[in-house]
């Protein structure tokens, strides 16, 4: 990946893993933005958006991305304040229509290919996988690291936190399954995949900072 050239970063993360937290902090190291699937799902339920007005927006006006960027601010933040909070009450994500997935999977590349980012989320990986200049990352954690995890982010009894994280596990492969044709968990899918087990989110940035200088 080229440093000097638009990128983007895609990170795919296991619940509990702290793989989002890394790529905050590899964001911030690179000086770009970073974005993930809470945000996109906050926006184009905030605007009503589907793939047909996004193209609308386009041919109305020319800058229209930047007005749209500046609307990402205040549900960015409701979106990182929400992130620890599982709602296990919500439909399995397996059932997403394939409007909502269009729509987000237009949203992303207009992400993706507009700026350079660091994109946390399900789907980016393979949305933005024909991206020039894209590295793909799956961050991993041991079950026991996973659920410790949740454990102190959410309140939740040890009992509480793997049914999460199994009931969640299971959604977003599904998700993958339906929409890519392939399981999330298959490393052929990544550039490189990292393990929580003796790490912490800044060692794992170390690494990805590494490898990007090696893949110049």
């Amino acid at each position: 990946m080229k440093k000097t050239e638009q990128f983007v970063i895609t990170i795919n993360r296991e619940l509990g893993s702290g793989g989002r937290t890394v790529g905050e902090k590899l964001a911030e190291r690179l000086g770009v933005e970073f974005y993930d699937k809470a945000v996109i799902k906050a926006l184009t339920a905030e605007y009503h958006l589907t793939t047909q007005e996004i193209e609308k927006l386009k041919g109305n006006k020319g800058n229209w991305w930047s007005d749209f960027q500046r609307k990402i601010v205040p549900y960015y933040d409701t979106a990182k304040a929400q992130y620890y909070k599982v709602n296990t009450q919500d439909e399995p994500e397996l059932i997403t229509t394939d409007d909502v997935f269009n729509t987000e999977a237009q949203v992303l590349r207009e992400i993706g290919y507009g700026e350079s980012c660091v994109i946390a989320g399900r789907s980016a990986f393979f949305v933005l996988k024909a991206h020039p200049n894209h590295i793909s990352i799956l961050i991993q954690a041991p079950m026991k690291k996973r659920i410790e995890r949740v454990m102190e982010k959410q309140g939740l009894t040890r009992e509480q936190a793997e049914k999460d994280i199994n009931k969640v596990d299971k959604w977003r492969d599904n998700y993958v399954k339906k929409y890519a044709g392939t399981s999330r968990y298959d490393t052929r899918n990544y550039d490189l995949v990292i393990n929580m087990a003796e790490l912490d989110e800044d060692d794992a940035v170390e690494l990805i900072m590494d490898y990007i200088d090696k893949s110049k």
